[in-house]
């Protein structure tokens, strides 16, 4: 007699399926997701998880919509049910280029050392080693320290450079740049500031955008002349 054919996938077998494309997945991450309502995996009747292929589209689409837009939980988890509504699951977009703007987190998430951690895949010492370093910024009083939207784009976006080797004390000199640059900046734009006329403020923060934009496109071109020597097709 034949045997039947199972039409779904185990956890494990899950993991296995997304790790060409996500490298850092882990069954805690997948487990943390489903903790966090973004996935409803069905259960046999001895809890063991079983994933269909729905299960697993909408889970890759979600480790891409992380991924290739830096978006938080809860905005993944807004889109998707947005998108369902529809009629239709959300589509996924195109890996942004150097070009792009780095996508604008968003305001009031707040999330603990151990929420980070399982939403980037990124283990707590080497965040608090981040933290130390001043690449992470916690925010909050002590008894109740908090990473906010920006942490997670920046880590979601640093932890890429460990997969070269680079540990969280060479990306000081990034944090040293970054500060330095925002003050050349709010001087730059500090006399406008302090007018009261809203269209003024308005053009304040226009300013900055485009100086910031100028900024990303100056080091990319200077930085591309210095390794021209190292850099295909150069």
């Amino acid at each position: 007699m034949a045997m039947a054919t199972r039409s779904y996938q185990s956890i494990g077998e899950v993991l296995v399926a997304l790790k060409a494309e996500f490298p850092d997945v882990t069954i805690s991450k997948i487990r943390f997701l489903e903790g966090e309502g973004l996935i409803e995996p069905e259960r046999t009747p001895s809890g063991y998880r079983k994933f269909y292929d729905g299960d697993v589209d909408r889970l890759r689409t979600i480790l891409r919509m992380q991924r290739d837009e830096y978006l938080p939980l809860k905005v993944i988890k807004e889109r998707l049910a947005r998108r369902e509504e529809d009629g239709g699951m959300p589509a996924v977009q195109e890996r942004p280029s150097a070009d792009d703007e780095v996508v604008e987190p968003p305001t009031g998430l707040q999330m603990s050392v151990e929420e980070l951690a399982a939403a980037t895949g990124v283990d707590r010492d080497r965040i608090g080693d981040l933290t130390q370093f001043g690449i992470l910024r916690q925010h909050g009083p002590e008894d109740d320290r908090y990473y906010d939207g920006d942490d997670f784009v920046t880590l979601t976006i640093v932890k890429d450079f460990f997969k070269y080797g680079v540990e969280p004390r060479h990306l000081t000199m990034y944090r040293h740049f970054a500060d330095r640059e925002a003050g050349f900046f709010e001087a730059i734009i500090l006399p406008v500031l302090r007018q009261r006329n809203p269209e003024a403020r308005r053009q304040a923060s226009q300013s900055l955008a485009d100086l910031a934009k100028l900024s990303r496109k100056l080091k990319s071109a200077l930085l591309r002349s210095n390794l021209r020597q190292y850099l295909t097709g150069a």
